[in-house]
């Protein structure tokens, strides 16, 4: 498995054309097991590693970040070697009896510049290479979410600056004010997308390749939908809400199953391997909870679909029918 490399949207970065998820680290995934992944990521050149304030499940808002923090503290000069990428939005403390705490959510300056500081500390680290805005907040001018990251690249403290969960005009807003502002805008957009959940053709990614953001799709295994039937009680996939997303599915996932196993693939290589060959999409994100979950993954690099392959897997999982407005009208 020889790794694969692209820019980061318009940047002059480059970045593995899978990006290693963190969000089990610290719930469903040991530390131990995190540091094991981190190690074997590098080692398969996975080097854009992402991750976000408020992840860490079980183990507690922040765990993750912590986690990745000790693992570079115990291994001298990688940081140098990875693109780290962390997000801001969440809420770091639990909600009250009314709701969430006053200023614990958003992305207001004054809330930017506090948890910068907080994913700094966690991570053990001086820089944030990807610092993404986890949700669109419809409560902040742009003036401001923009002030706020001049700020922190003006110090070293952040390089780039992404989105997540942003529609086609939001990206289409945030550029074209960063360019008032004679700043570099975003680079990314992490957005739902797979061969299930394909609505983002319609406009954003268009957008996206407009502005030259490079697209990271999360979840490119639909929770576990595309990844095979379920192995175990701790596979994402055999919790109640997945168990009955693939029964509705069933005949669906069966032929694709069938699909991938004639050709010699996994399920989860090929919803990845689908990706890579989407127009605009940079890197997947995948978020392996074990070694195997992390190279059935990487095999997807590998895997070269033909037009056959593509156009079967279109009649498999139709998408919106190409960009807006064709897609529904003329």
């Amino acid at each position: 498995m020889a790794m694969q490399y692209t820019s980061l949207g318009r940047t002059g970065t480059s970045v593995s054309r899978l990006a290693l998820g963190t969000m089990n680290f610290g719930d469903r995934t040991s530390e131990e097991d995190s540091f094991a992944i981190l190690d074997r990521a590098l080692e398969l050149g996975i080097n854009f590693i992402d991750t976000a304030n408020g992840y860490g499940g079980a183990g507690g808002r922040g765990v993750t970040e912590e986690i990745i923090g000790r693992w570079l503290t115990a291994r001298p000069g990688v940081r140098d070697d990875i693109v780290l990428a962390t997000k801001v939005h969440s809420p770091m403390v639990d909600p009250g009896p009314d709701g969430d705490v006053v200023n614990a959510r958003g992305a207001s300056a004054w809330q930017v510049r506090r948890e910068a500081i907080g994913s700094l500390r966690r991570l053990q680290t001086d820089r944030i290479d990807l610092y993404q805005f986890h949700h669109i907040d419809r409560h902040i001018p742009w003036p401001e979410l923009w002030q706020s990251m001049e700020v922190l690249v003006a110090k070293g403290e952040v390089v780039y600056t992404g989105s997540s969960n942003f529609a086609a005009w939001n990206i289409a807003q945030a550029n074209e004010i960063a360019q008032q502002r004679h700043f570099l805008g975003l680079v990314s957009e992490q957005s739902l997308y797979n061969l299930v959940q394909r609505s983002i053709e319609l406009e954003v990614i268009p957008a996206a390749q407009h502005y030259g953001l490079g697209i990271l799709p999360w979840s490119p295994l639909a929770g576990g939908l595309l990844s095979g039937p379920p192995k175990g009680g701790n596979a994402r996939s055999s919790g109640s809400a997945s168990v009955s997303a693939r029964e509705k599915r069933a005949d669906q996932l069966e032929a694709y199953e069938s699909f991938a196993r004639e050709r010699g693939w996994t399920p989860a290589s090929l919803g990845v391997a689908w990706l890579l060959h989407r127009p605009g999409v940079t890197a997947p994100i995948i978020g392996p909870r074990t070694i195997d979950q992390l190279e059935s993954a990487v095999a997807a690099v590998d895997i070269r679909l033909g037009d056959d392959d593509l156009a079967a897997l279109d009649e498999m999982f139709p998408g919106p029918g190409g960009q807006a407005p064709e897609a529904y009208a003329w």
